[in-house]
């Protein structure tokens, strides 16, 4: 039977690329010599920390960063960016969380989608992932557009697609 894979996952070597990018452009920047713009990756936890002298300098980073990435091939709504905080010696810190995974109620919800087309396929949860059957590729394709279509917030991705 006919099935594929809807992933949503980060390419962490792009990330730490777009992040190196980043910090040259900083270095290069003549309104950040001598300020602090710092961005750091726990790839454990997957997040990253972002410092910087003020809110102005934090939308100049951040605007940075999303350039970076996107030219990367790293979507934009896979950074859920925090609020600044105020954080020690006058500084501003922020946390971007990274989106890498299904999480659950997501994936019930791409489930309960794909049910209502009415077509003759089968979606299942597994993990962090989440596969769909069918016995027409062009069901399994159109499935495809649809995710595609819909605005659900995720970078998916389709990956193991057999016939």
């Amino acid at each position: 039977m006919p099935s594929f894979d809807i992933v949503s996952r980060v390419n962490f070597a792009e990330l730490d690329n777009a992040l190196n990018n980043t910090q040259k452009a900083v270095a290069a920047r003549f309104d950040f010599r001598g300020a602090t713009a710092e961005l750091t990756l726990d790839r454990k936890e997957k997040k990253l920390k972002v410092v910087a002298d003020d809110t102005g300098k934090m939308k100049g980073l951040r605007e940075m960063f999303m350039t970076a990435a996107t030219k990367r091939g790293i979507p934009m709504n896979t950074f859920d960016w925090g609020e600044p905080e105020d954080a020690l010696a006058g500084k501003v810190k922020c946390e971007v969380k990274i989106r890498d995974g299904i999480e659950q109620d997501k994936a019930k919800s791409i489930v309960k989608l794909i049910k209502e087309t009415g077509l003759k396929v089968q979606a299942s949860i597994q993990g962090e992932e989440l596969r769909v059957t069918g016995k027409k590729i062009d069901d399994l394709q159109a499935v495809m557009r649809l995710l595609d279509a819909s605005n659900l917030g995720l970078p998916l991705q389709y990956v193991n697609l057999k016939s």
